[in-house]
């Protein structure tokens, strides 16, 4: 389930980021021997970086900045390109806490922190956006595919 969703958030980011260009979901990193798995890694063509995102179900969390800076450190040694910027970070939440958010000082290391697209959208167009793609994620599952056109039997 988690990977459908994860599919469809991903065409959502690629449908109102422009310059994003996809390159992995769940990429591994390992560290002393322990794998983590960040969520999704862009390329930003214009701002010539890698853009890690992580996606939290719930609210952000202090430990959550930890847990970026160890990636954007990984990819910064083993993936970044001599001509390329640092890479950035992106953490997609349901709930921030400003004054949580800005004791930390997240801009300072590269870290941003969102709600979920609140600066873009409603919060009726996110919900309806999240409802499609659990929907969508469903449907995957159970073998049924919502883009594919009727055979002319009627058939799916």
């Amino acid at each position: 389930m988690e990977a459908a969703i994860l599919r469809e958030m991903e065409a959502f980011i690629l449908e109102i980021g422009v310059g994003f260009a996809f390159l992995e979901r769940q990429k591994r990193i390992t560290v002393d021997g322990d794998d983590y798995y960040l969520d999704l890694l862009f390329y930003h063509r214009r701002l010539r970086r890698l853009v890690a995102i992580e996606l939290k179900i719930g609210d952000f969390k202090p430990g959550d900045k930890g847990q970026m800076e160890l990636y954007l450190r990984w990819l910064d040694k083993y993936e970044r390109q001599k001509d390329e910027e640092s890479p950035i970070g992106l953490i997609l939440c349901a709930g921030k806490k400003a004054e949580t958010v800005r004791l930390l000082d997240l801009e300072a290391v590269g870290i941003r922190v969102t709600s979920y697209w609140a600066e873009a959208l409603s919060r009726e167009q996110i919900e309806r956006k999240l409802h499609e793609g659990v929907k969508l994620a469903r449907q995957r599952l159970a073998g049924h595919t919502s883009d594919r056109e009727p055979s002319p039997d009627g058939d799916r």
